[in-house]
């Protein structure tokens, strides 16, 4: 199955999970009147409309690309994370101002027993799709299913952590411990949201692959290195899933435009194969000797490869 089934069936079922999950949360908060459950709800409520974003955008960033998106459509999917991102962040918001309206004024609990039984399940199946969720996304290398993995981790410990809060609740005969720590949750969420805003602005911002894939490309031309000079400014940023990279390779002058053409070649394939999903694009440099000769008096035995300074921003 190809990346972009993988993700788009990941997407599906995370939406489907999200509806059942959010449908008895609200049945438990109208039954119990727990702020602590009423907010978990509103929670999931959100990931409905956010698992239904991924899915949208997951499948419009598998779009190849066309004449107005060259480079493709994978930011779709960047976009998609900053939006559940945001609406993270208002979920946030309303709880913590819920829970304070809720600490100055009282709250009235009743049946809570059927309250902590479904947080306890909604813990259970959040936990599995999670770790389905984060599977897929770091297999497919897809930020929209892994910012989608990390709402349900965070559904698995702020339920866990209501349901103790609750039981607290019952035994100590304390109801201003619900809204205390519906007041923690709403910290929390503020808190992932400002991470994914932060992961999702990144793409946005062309910010460059992590050092250990720009080292991975380094160790891929080097092990060509019979056949180049060096090379230089190496540029690489993200789309969605896409890893578009970019940098010069310097070969000997006295090389025809065939053989330079068929080391860039080469070069991009190995590159493509070792990166999944990457853009690879090779400009080809002569090397600026003034001593080379008919002779290739430079040889291009094994030496070194002499790397370039990063490109300029």
């Amino acid at each position: 199955m190809t990346n972009g089934k993988l993700k788009i069936r990941a997407a599906r079922t995370s939406l489907a999970t999200t509806i059942v999950l959010t449908s008895l949360k609200l049945l438990a908060a109208l039954a119990t009147g727990s702020l602590a459950v009423l907010s978990s709800a509103i929670d999931s409520l959100l990931d409905i409309f956010m698992s239904s974003a991924n899915y949208l955008a997951i499948r419009q960033a598998e779009l190849p690309p066309d004449s107005k998106h060259p480079f493709g459509h994978g930011k779709f999917e960047t976009l998609a994370t900053i939006f559940q991102a945001l609406m993270i962040a208002l979920s946030g918001l309303w709880i913590l101002y819920e829970s304070i309206q809720r600490l100055i004024h009282g709250t009235s609990l009743a049946r809570l027993e059927e309250g902590m039984a479904v947080l306890l399940v909604s813990s259970v199946v959040s936990w599995k799709i999670s770790r389905y969720l984060k599977a897929t996304g770091k297999a497919t290398e897809s930020s929209a299913l892994q910012a989608d993995a990390l709402h349900f981790s965070m559904d698995v410990y702020t339920n866990a952590a209501l349901v103790g809060g609750l039981a607290l609740v019952l035994w100590l005969e304390t109801p201003w411990l619900d809204p205390v720590l519906s007041l923690l949750v709403g910290c929390y969420i503020l808190f992932e949201a400002f991470r994914l805003v932060r992961h999702g602005m990144g793409d946005i911002l062309d910010e460059q692959l992590p050092a250990s894939i720009r080292e991975e490309i380094a160790e891929i031309i080097a092990l060509h290195q019979a056949h180049l000079i060096g090379y230089h400014r190496l540029r690489t940023r993200r789309a969605g899933s896409q890893k578009i990279i970019d940098f010069h390779l310097t070969v000997c002058k006295l090389l025809s435009v065939e053989e330079a053409h068929k080391i860039a070649d080469h070069l991009e394939q190995r590159i493509r194969d070792k990166i999944g999903g990457s853009d690879v694009t090779i400009h080809i440099d002569p090397c600026s000797r003034l001593d080379c000769d008919e002779g290739h008096s430079c040889d291009k035995a094994p030496r070194p490869l002499k790397k370039g300074p990063p490109a300029e921003a």
